[in-house]
């Protein structure tokens, strides 16, 4: 999975593509959860993300719990058909800003 993180004013934006999975969430998690400590609106962009395992959502909660934690926001932008459904399956579309 590649990260690339630009800022579009006050946001900070995580451009993601490739697999979101056991391997590649770790990463995401490295440069995700430290974002919080100065970010206040954080958009993770799923754009070129083709897969999303039940480890990157742990580590999609997680941030979730960290950006309420500092009163930041955390939202999800261009999720493909597919992790739409996996978000709706599992109830993540209910809690997770998606734009």
């Amino acid at each position: 999975m590649d990260i690339n993180k630009t800022q579009n004013g006050d946001k900070t934006v995580f451009v993601l593509s490739g697999r979101l999975d056991t391997i590649t969430a770790p990463k995401l998690e490295a440069v995700l959860i430290p974002e919080f400590d100065t970010a206040m609106d954080v958009e993770l962009d799923f754009a070129g993300l083709a897969y999303v395992s039940s480890a990157g959502l742990r580590v999609l909660m997680k941030g979730l719990n960290t950006a309420d934690a500092k009163g930041a926001s955390m939202s999800v932008s261009n999720a493909s058909e597919e992790i739409m459904e996996v978000f709706e399956m599992t109830g993540f579309s209910d809690i997770l800003t998606i734009v």
